[in-house]
């Protein structure tokens, strides 16, 4: 019974998302999925992309918490100024330490 406007930022957060879904999209575009939210509700989120992956959907995610994108991603593109900078499957990005040191900040 509560207005999605007196939602927490987070809670908005997860309310689009689960509209998004509703619609059953063949292409799922996220921006920032992490932002706002709890880290308990991260990791759901996580897991839910995860099992939306596998359940064959397309997902476009733009992403600043390199760590869980991921561990959940097949592929990469690095933009820098809105240019290509870098681009591969999620398993070169972690094993590229300039990719690392320069763009994603994950400590080895």
């Amino acid at each position: 019974g509560q207005l999605s406007d007196s939602l927490s930022e987070g809670e908005q957060q997860m309310l689009v998302i689960g509209c998004a879904l509703m619609a059953e999209p063949k292409l799922l575009l996220l921006d920032e999925l992490s932002l706002g939210l709890m880290p308990r509700m991260v990791e759901e989120c996580y897991i839910a992309l995860d099992q939306l992956k596998n359940d064959g959907m397309t997902i476009l995610l733009v992403e600043q918490n390199t760590r869980q994108a991921l561990a959940v991603a097949d592929n990469v593109c690095v933009l820098e100024s809105g240019i290509v900078a870098w681009s591969g499957t999620a398993e070169q990005a972690k094993q590229d330490s300039g990719i690392i040191e320069a763009y994603i900040g994950l400590s080895r």
